[in-house]
């Protein structure tokens, strides 16, 4: 098996990388994928979300495979990992691009989280070039948007003229998704049916919709 490595990517920190990963990751499995996590950021949020669900649940619960390395092992762990799931999904640290452009260069697809700002968008761009670079196709998402926020709109104007793919689905700044991270859970599982989770499932589907046709083993409905 080889899996679909996708990346998330972004150079500010803050917008919420980590913590999507493994909110998707977590929709993915509901879906019937075999999903797998490598943690390649020194700050080690992701592996410490990995190592709260394991005392939870216990390692045959987890429900995911799961590693922690540094950037330039990445290629080697990703290329291991990825034989024994369908889809992996590798967290970046911030502010390293080297370490960022190798695990780019190893993926099929860059997901960059922005939140609706100026500065944000602003700081987006480096990611998206490292993308450009390594000819690797990129999807931004609106990412910790508050509720009736006034940018919103504007900032999907401004993302729309960038030669980027943007995610349809927005994520909303909801205490639910920060709360059932902390818990080492994915908010599908903490709070089902809820906004959020409807909202990273759809992002989940609108991410799958992207891939090669023939990349993943079952149909992308089997949801």
């Amino acid at each position: 098996m080889s899996a679909i490595v996708i990346a998330f990517a972004q150079r500010k920190g803050g917008a919420g990388k980590t913590t999507l990963a493994a909110h998707l990751a977590i929709a993915l499995t509901q879906m019937g994928y075999a999903v797998g996590l490598i943690d390649t950021d020194p700050q080690g949020s992701l592996a410490r979300w990995y190592q709260t669900r394991e005392d939870r649940l216990g390692g045959a619960g987890t429900g995911l495979g799961f590693v922690a390395t540094s950037g330039w092992r990445s290629p080697a762990a990703i290329s291991l990992e990825g034989r024994d799931c369908e889809i992996l999904l590798v967290d970046t640290p911030a502010s390293a691009d080297g370490d960022v452009r190798v695990a780019i260069r190893a993926s099929d697809l860059v997901v960059a989280p922005v939140q609706p700002s100026p500065v944000d968008v602003w700081a987006t761009m480096p990611t998206l070039q490292l993308a450009q670079q390594e000819n690797v196709p990129a999807l931004l998402v609106l990412n910790r948007v508050p509720a009736r926020a006034c940018l919103t709109a504007a900032m999907r104007e401004r993302l729309a003229d960038y030669d980027v793919g943007l995610a349809s689905v927005t994520v909303g700044n909801r205490i639910a998704l920060a709360a059932s991270f902390a818990q080492g859970y994915g908010i599908a599982e903490a709070v089902p049916g809820s906004h959020g989770a409807d909202e990273i499932a759809a992002l989940a589907h609108e991410i799958l919709e992207l891939l090669p046709p023939a990349a993943l083993t079952r149909p992308r409905n089997a949801a």
